[in-house]
């Protein structure tokens, strides 16, 4: 294909099919992540969204969406992080101070 054969219009377009394909991988990435980091739903029901986002691509992420909706940038989400991360490494400081009787922090 040589440029000369290329239209402007055939450029727009593909630059739009670009665009939707990549907002699309983007929506599915989201999805998928925000349903791997809840914790209110058990495995199964993990994986039939899984599979619901699989077998339809393009209705999957939008029904996930709505149903569930999306929690990933969300103060309570980043709040239980935080606590989590707090709590796991209180109790491998307590494993540390266990083990050797000094705080990891140095000796006190």
């Amino acid at each position: 294909m040589v440029v000369a054969d290329v239209s402007v219009g055939q450029l727009i377009w593909t630059t739009f099919f670009l665009f939707m394909l990549a907002a699309f991988v983007w929506l599915f990435v989201v999805v998928a992540r925000d349903l791997f980091r809840t914790r209110e739903l058990s495995g199964w029901a993990k994986a039939g969204w899984l599979v619901g986002l699989i077998v339809f691509p393009l209705i999957g992420p939008l029904a996930y969406i709505l149903v569930r909706g999306l929690t990933v940038g969300s103060a309570e989400d980043a709040a239980a992080r935080a606590q989590l991360s707090r709590t796991e490494y209180e109790r491998y400081a307590r494993g540390v101070t266990n083990s050797t009787g000094t705080s990891p922090d140095g000796p006190t």
